[in-house]
Order: structure tokens, then sequence, then C-alpha cells
């Protein structure tokens, strides 16, 4: 019973990946004629127009082309086409002393630079440090004086209901006594 339905079940699958397969072969061919197609038609078709299909030669007599001559870098812009080094800022003395500095002093003048900005750059740095442990200090010193005064507050308010108790305690004593020898009260 259990290997007549793994049968059909294992049947169905080979159908699927047979199909499957055959999917992807046809998408295969269909994808490499979209890519390859365009280019063998244009060139069956340019061949089939000038007469090679077949191996004949054209009977197209041969072109004459009466062209002008190409147009010179020199007729066009005669300054361009000296672009040597040498005289480049030959006519500004600070340009033409910069071009003639060495690769070795140009790093040394960037790593100066470098330095310089590196230091003004911990200067302003240390600056704000000192400015914020500044601010840092003045709020402690606040917090410090904010706490004395709760914890003075906090004292005085713990005496002031000692007081409030002990004189409702004297109140209701006398209150008492005032009773007992015939007070009525308000």
């Amino acid at each position: 019973m259990m290997n007549s339905v793994s049968a059909a079940g294992g049947g169905g699958g080979r159908r699927s990946s047979g199909w499957i397969r055959c999917c992807l072969v046809v998408f295969a061919i269909v994808s490499a004629l979209c890519v390859c197609g365009p280019a063998l038609y244009w060139k069956i078709n340019k061949g089939v127009r000038m007469g090679h299909v077949d191996g004949s030669v054209s009977n197209c007599p041969p072109c004459v082309c009466d062209c002008a001559p190409p147009i010179s870098l020199l007729n066009i812009a005669p300054g361009l086409v000296n672009l040597s080094i040498q005289d480049c800022g030959k006519n500004d003395p600070n340009l033409h002393q910069e071009m003639q500095k060495q690769t070795v002093d140009l790093l040394t003048e960037e790593l100066q630079l470098q330095e310089t900005v590196s230091k003004d750059h911990l200067e302003h740095m240390n600056a704000t440090n000192l400015d914020a442990w500044r601010l840092a200090s003045h709020y402690q010193r606040e917090a410090e004086k904010c706490n004395a005064a709760t914890e003075a507050c906090e004292e005085a308010r713990q005496r002031a209901e000692a007081l409030l108790r002990n004189e409702m305690r004297a109140s209701l004593l006398w209150e008492q006594r005032a009773r007992q020898f015939g007070w009525q009260g308000e």
C-alpha cells in the first residue's frame, strides 16, 4: 500500500521536474536569441543588400570622396599647442617660484601646513574643554548651594512640624482642663 502511494507521488515529481527543465531550456534559447538576434539580423540584412551572401562581388562603383583636409590644431587655436611645463608660470614670479620647488620641498610644506592646522585644532579643542570644565564647576557649585538650601529648608520644616505638634498638644490639654472647669466652648 505504501509503495504504491510513494510510486504515484514520485512519478508526479519527475513529470514536474521535466517540465521545469523544458521551460528553462526554452527560456535559455529565447534569451540567447533576444541577445544575439538583432546583431545577426543586421549582419545578414547588410550582406544581402551588398550582394555578399552568395559570394559574388558587388557591382557598385568605388566611392570618390572629395573631402577637405582635416583642420590642424595650430589653425584653430595656436596658443593651445604649447602646453609644455617649462613655460608654465613664466610671467608670474610667485607661480614660477612654486613650479621650481622640488617634491620633497612641497611635501615638507604640506606637512608643516597640516601641523599648523592640527595645532590650531588642538588649541581650539583645549579652549572648548577648559570652558566646559569652568561651566561644570560653576554648575557643581550651584548644585551644592541648592542642596545646602534644600537641607536647611527640610530641617526648618521638621522643626516647625515638631513645634506645631507641641502647640497642638498644649492646646488640647488646655481645652480639656477648661472643659473640666465648666467651659462650654464657642
